[in-house]
């Protein structure tokens, strides 16, 4: 029997790295999408080269994919973004796959970002949790963290999804505010799942 997989996902400055990292204290294992998209550009060279036919060979130098010329082309042309993307979903999510199938049975974290924004992923996982925070708490968050203008962080924001969005497609959400425990909620979280495995309930 495999694992139970779990998507957290959180906007800029959610605090959803600390909420993981306190999940992985109590034991449970999570993948990090976004890092691991940037990986497998180096390791599965199908991905690669698809990625090279659509976007052209001018994103290689020596061989390896060159980044900055990637992005460049992505944020100059949307359509390309989409088709960049359905290239590397996939092989992320059969990437994770393949990682959960490595792990003891229980239960295992996917991270991501934007993975709630594709409902041909998202339906991939068991459950779904959105951390969430107040908008005046992200955006202090992130001006302390990375050193920049509220306006700065208020554009990053809004070029995502809101916490409303997330968790109206969420099972759980975690309200990471600084005042509430963040533990008790996901030890609340952590049994939900282990009760609904045990009977055999979606």
């Amino acid at each position: 029997m495999s694992a139970e997989t779990l998507l957290v996902s959180g906007g800029i400055g959610s605090g959803k790295s600390y909420v993981i990292k306190t999940f992985n204290m109590l034991g449970v294992p999570s993948y990090d999408a976004d890092s691991r998209a940037k990986g497998l550009y180096d390791t599965d060279p199908a991905l690669l080269r698809a990625v090279v036919d659509a976007a052209g060979e001018d994103i290689l130098r020596e061989g390896r994919l060159d980044r900055r010329a990637l992005a460049a082309k992505i944020f100059t042309t949307p359509a390309l973004k989409a088709e960049i993307e359905a290239l590397v979903h996939p092989a992320v999510m059969r990437d994770f796959f393949r990682w959960r199938d490595r792990c003891e049975e229980g239960i295992v974290i996917m991270e991501s970002a934007i993975l709630m924004e594709h409902p041909e992923l998202l339906s991939q996982m068991d459950y779904k949790l959105a951390v969430t925070a107040p908008l005046e708490v992200r955006i202090r968050r992130v001006m302390e963290r990375d050193g920049i203008s509220r306006d700065k962080v208020a554009e990053r924001i809004a070029c995502q999804w809101s916490d409303a969005q997330r968790a109206a497609l969420s099972d759980f959400t975690i309200e990471n505010d600084g005042v509430q425990a963040i533990l008790p909620q996901i030890i609340n979280v952590l049994n939900t799942i282990k009760e609904n495995n045990k009977n055999g309930k979606d």
